[in-house]
């Protein structure tokens, strides 16, 4: 019987004790909360601070007392838990000092707690140090803090990663896997959990002590040896080594236009000071002898990009957008390593022609590198740098194919020698396209066969395959106006060089004075003695007649490819686009937190075919040799880090960073 009083009464006792463990602990799937009676945080469970939750429980449990519970009880158990009256007992397990518990109080207590409070013991680190140096502020009541845990894929509300952890923790897989998980944006008011502790926000991000490059780690693929202090390489020959970096930075009136993109994002991390901050420590840190930058915002740029990057010692060239566009391109170097020969803005916008009726933008620049001076007489080829940011517009092919054309033409002008050779060209930028896209096989291979596909297939960027209507690509591409042969040439490059007015000796003029022509009378010709009527005698061993030289200058006639554009600039890829690590897809920026690549380095090489997929380098060596590159990550490294844009890395790309060699020789 008293058996059976006792199973009776603790049922409604274990039902009160899991009500008062879900009242007092409501974010146990997000972090484990630890208090401590002094400035010093201990590592054990503790309960909350008193609030309403807390006189409600000392009322129920008062009226469970007043009903004699508690004395039936103490007279069947001689357990001293029990003595005290089950629901005291149970109250002080989650409100006494947990230091002061024994092994018979943890009897108590269910298998999910016992769990928790075993891992909070085993932690490694004190509290006060999750987030960083310096201890949380004191406040009215008991201390909270965020204890680190391991959690599945999803996000964590109170998750805080340790910085001394960071540091000293060795990395099984991938370096970039852990980093600061981002609260997600608050839903709307009626789903809302409620942040239960008053006095006391919400735990924000730390401070950014350690570099993101430690974070989001990205290895640099050395296809070279160690080169000299001088920045040149023995080997074959000497070298002229320089570093170029091509970034999307995310101009920030673009991303406010856009701000759909971006609810995964902390606000602050969106700050544009704040991401200014993070840029230039990125460049700071890589330090490119060449900087390719795109979306660019035109007032950011002269104001503060410009003016920090010239006190880095960059000269910087920028060219915005057409239209009423706020963003552009620019390229920067350092006058160190190169001198300007010259600098060719390019725009797309054609009036009048539907086809090229967008504002966006390229730069070419043709740079002379320096070489120093103690190696004595040498030189090196000039450098052509091209810079763009190409049409987003999946659906719009044809637009980023006359894009793309115009702006090769343009590098075709600059980078021709006066043997009708090119100097090394490196071509980078946002082209808006995948690899193995038309669009990215016509650079990369000079041809493009493009009659009767669908324009979104261009740049692979979109599967608009179950659509309808589709634009169709049409023969000739672009109109003959815009002055572009389908080899991407500028015609005037095309036509002969006119000669100089010609400058005739007196012995050549004596030759058409005994030619047949002139020893015929014109009709006409009014007959005068000892004038007109005089015959020229031929002299002995002159020809009886001279051919008369063509001097009319043909109008050049080039025909139109069916369907077919070409260009003679043997371009190939600086990535792979391929993890060789892992075998993943690399990533350069993340759309709508899918993964992607749409940021290219191309340079001057011949591309070859590699059967036993050994060497990473799919091309031959020419007069560019890539030395070099900062390997991208995967989209499952970026996911860990909330995508992109992140504290660590302020643009919704990432940058790519490539080193290059050319051959230094004697005149």
């Amino acid at each position: 019987m008293i058996a059976s009083c006792l199973c009776y009464l603790l049922l409604p006792a274990a039902r009160l004790f899991r009500a008062l463990s879900d009242a007092f602990f409501p974010c146990r799937k997000n972090a484990l909360l630890a208090k401590s009676s002094s400035s010093q945080v201990e590592g054990d469970f503790a309960m909350a601070p008193r609030g309403p939750d807390q006189e409600e429980c000392e009322g129920l449990l008062q009226q469970w007392q007043e009903e004699g519970s508690s004395q039936v009880l103490s007279t069947v158990s001689e357990d001293p838990l029990v003595d005290k009256g089950l629901a005291q007992s149970s109250l002080a397990l989650l409100m006494d000092n947990p230091g002061e518990q024994d092994a018979t109080s943890e009897d108590k207590w269910s298998s999910r707690q016992l769990s928790d409070l075993r891992a909070v013991e085993n932690l490694e680190e004190p509290c006060p140090e999750v987030l960083g140096d310096e201890a949380l502020p004191e406040v009215e009541g008991p201390m909270w803090a965020a204890v680190p845990m391991q959690s599945g894929p999803q996000y964590a509300d109170c998750a805080v990663l340790s910085m001394g952890a960071l540091a000293a923790e060795q990395w099984e897989e991938d370096p970039a896997v852990v980093a600061w998980s981002i609260a997600p944006e608050p839903m709307p008011q009626e789903e809302a959990p409620i942040w239960p502790f008053e006095g006391l926000g919400q735990l924000q991000p730390p401070p950014m002590e350690i570099p993101y490059h430690e974070i989001l780690w990205r290895e640099w693929e050395d296809f070279s040896t160690q080169p000299d202090a001088q920045g040149l390489e023995a080997g074959d020959g000497p070298q002229f080594q320089f570093t170029l970096m091509s970034y999307n930075i995310l101009a920030q009136d673009l991303m406010q236009q856009s701000s759909e993109l971006y609810l995964h994002c902390h606000p602050d991390i969106l700050n544009w000071n704040y991401r200014f901050a993070n840029l230039m420590q990125e460049f700071q840190h890589w330090d490119p002898d060449i900087l390719c930058l795109q979306e660019v915002q035109e007032d950011h740029y002269w104001e503060q990009l410009e003016p920090s990057l010239r006190m880095m010692g960059f000269t910087c060239f920028y060219k915005r957008r057409t239209g009423c566009k706020t963003d552009g391109c620019a390229v920067c170097y350092k006058p160190t390593r190169f001198r300007l020969l010259c600098a060719s803005p390019v725009e797309y916008f054609r009036p009048g022609l539907e086809l090229l009726n967008r504002d966006n933008v390229g730069l070419v620049l043709l740079l002379q590198p320096l070489v120093p001076e103690g190696l004595g007489q040498v030189s090196v080829a000039p450098l052509c740098v091209a810079n763009t940011h190409v049409l987003y517009n999946p659906r719009r092919g044809d637009v980023k194919l006359a894009q793309m054309a115009i702006l090769l033409a343009e590098v075709d002008k600059v980078a021709r020698l006066s043997d009708g050779s090119h100097c090394p060209i490196i071509l980078c930028g946002d082209l808006n396209s995948v690899p193995d896209s038309p669009l990215y096989n016509f650079i990369r291979d000079g041809e493009l066969q493009y009659h009767g596909m669908p324009a979104w297939k261009v740049s692979g960027q979109e599967d608009f395959s179950h659509q309808l209507y589709q634009r169709k690509l049409q023969a000739p591409l672009w109109p003959s106006s815009l002055g572009i042969t389908d080899c991407c040439q500028y015609v005037t490059s095309c036509h002969p060089k006119r000669l100089e007015r010609r400058k005739y000796s007196r012995d050549f003029l004596l030759r058409f004075h005994f030619c047949n022509i002139a020893c015929q009378r014109p009709v006409g010709l009014v007959l005068m003695e000892g004038v007109t009527d005089a015959k020229p005698e031929r002299p002995a061993g002159w020809a009886e007649s001279v051919l008369e030289e063509d001097t009319s200058e043909p109008e050049p006639v080039f025909p139109r490819t069916v369907g077919t554009i070409q260009h003679c600039l043997h371009l190939t890829s600086a990535y792979t686009h391929f993890l060789p690590q892992h075998g993943l897809p690399e990533v350069t920026t993340m759309p709508l937190g899918l993964g992607t690549t749409v940021d290219y380095i191309f340079f001057s090489a011949d591309s070859c075919e590699n059967g036993n997929g050994t060497d990473h380098r799919l091309y031959q060596d020419g007069t560019l040799k890539l030395l070099g590159r900062l390997s991208l990550l995967s989209e499952e490294i970026l996911w860990a880090a909330n995508g992109l844009p992140n504290p660590f890395c302020s643009s919704d790309h990432l940058c790519l960073l490539a080193s290059f060699g050319m051959e230094v020789t004697a005149p």
